[in-house]
Formats: C-alpha cells, structure tokens, sequence
C-alpha cells in the first residue's frame, strides 16, 4: 500500500516521517538532465515501509513540506544513484538533501566481486525479490493521471532500500570500508552542484 499525495507531502505525513531514523528516496522525472527534463515524482518510504508518492505539477518549483523532511540533520535520506536525485531535487525543487546514503556508491565499494550495481541486482541479491523494471522507460509527465502499474513501479523503488542499506553497511564494516563510504557519500553534494554548472572531467589531467 501507499498514499499519493500532490505537490507535496500531506502534514501528516510530514510529520511521520519526521520521526523516522532513515527515509528511502527516489525519483522519476522525463529524462536524465535535469536543466532540460522536468521532475514529476518523489517516492518515499520509512523503516515500517509506509510508501508515499508526491506527483510534482508541471512548473512547479517548491514543496515546503518535502524540503524540510530532506534537509532535516537527523534523518537519513537513502537513495541508489544519489547523485541524480540529488540534482533533480536541488534544480527544480531548491532542496539540498542531507545527509544521505547512497546505496550504488555503498555498492561499488563493497561488492567488488559483481560488476553489476543496478537497484534490481541489490535487490535480488539482497531480498530475493525480482522486481519488474518494466515501466523503467515510461511517460512521467502526465503526473497526475498516472497508472496503477506506474505508481506500483515507483513504490518498489524505495520499498527495498532500507533492507539493502542494513546489509550494505554490514559487509562495509565488516571489510573496513564503512568510514570510506561516509566520506564518499560527503562529496557527491559538490559532485551535484559540478554537474548542475556541466562541468566534466574536472578532476582528470
């Protein structure tokens, strides 16, 4: 189950989530740069798996409630790929989440024996749940018209991000590396704002 809200989280809700140790977070927007392709969904999710939907108007350039859930210091925002949300959020909503975790980055560190870092990998890997990415390349823009199947797919992007975070820091603290992604995870905000200026290759010779 989950509820949709629009243009931004209900107080209720709001004030649920601001409960929460650790909030899972993702987004669906018409395509991959974020100057030019517009935001159209933010799905979240607690630690009990209370999933909410937030269809973003088109035009639409703040969302109070949301904003003050993702820059609030005490909670968590767990995302995979972060640094594309991240820049979503921050370019059309001027929300710069904080602090956060990124479940691709935790993976890259620690699954050094898979090449394979894909949400639908960590998944399988990590749940045994085999989730259907079918609507992965699907029409976002019409928000507010959105199917059952297409909202279905955007809750199981957050439903399973706290489970693959448990066993993510796990295995880094196990292997020594937890305190690497922490300060990994520190620098994609100034990744963010260099790839919101297009800059590229900045740190190459």
């Amino acid at each position: 189950m989950f509820e949709v809200c629009d243009r931004d989280l209900s107080d209720e809700l709001l004030e649920r989530y601001l409960e929460a140790e650790a909030i899972a977070v993702d987004t669906e927007t018409m395509g991959l740069l974020p100057w030019r392709d517009r935001l159209c969904l933010v799905q979240l999710c607690d630690e009990a798996g209370y999933v909410s939907v937030v269809r973003i108007e088109l035009g639409q350039q703040a969302a109070p409630n949301l904003k003050r859930l993702m820059e609030a210091q005490n909670i968590t925002k767990i995302f995979h790929f972060a640094r594309f949300d991240l820049a979503t959020m921050r370019y059309h909503l001027e929300i710069d989440v904080k602090p956060i975790f990124c479940t691709k980055v935790a993976s890259k560190l620690i699954r050094t024996y898979s090449p394979r870092h894909g949400l639908k990998e960590l998944v399988r890997e990590m749940t045994g749940v085999e989730l259907d990415k079918t609507q992965q390349s699907s029409d976002w823009g019409n928000a507010m018209h959105l199917s059952d199947e297409q909202l279905r797919y955007a809750a199981n992007d957050v439903r399973f991000l706290h489970e693959i975070r448990q066993s993510l820091t796990h295995m880094l603290q196990r292997e020594g590396r937890r305190q690497l992604a922490s300060e990994c995870f520190s620098c994609i905000p100034t990744l963010v704002t260099l790839d919101l200026l297009q800059y590229t290759n900045i740190f190459e010779h």
